[in-house]
């Protein structure tokens, strides 16, 4: 899957499957095929960070 290069719907679409898919961001990306690193970099840029309590990019 390509992934959205807009940090905005990047975000969205992680946290959309990250709620309704996938218990950690470690199976969305094993799943999506991603680099977890690389993902939290790229949002990072747009200061979205992963909370692993809440399992989702805030």
């Amino acid at each position: 899957m390509q992934l959205p290069n807009d940090p905005i719907m990047l975000m969205s679409l992680c946290n959309a499957r990250l709620r309704d898919e996938y218990e950690s961001l470690d199976e969305l990306c094993a799943s999506l095929d991603a680099d977890r690193e690389a993902l939290c970099a790229r949002l990072a840029e747009a200061d979205y960070h992963y909370d692993h309590e809440r399992n989702q990019f805030l």
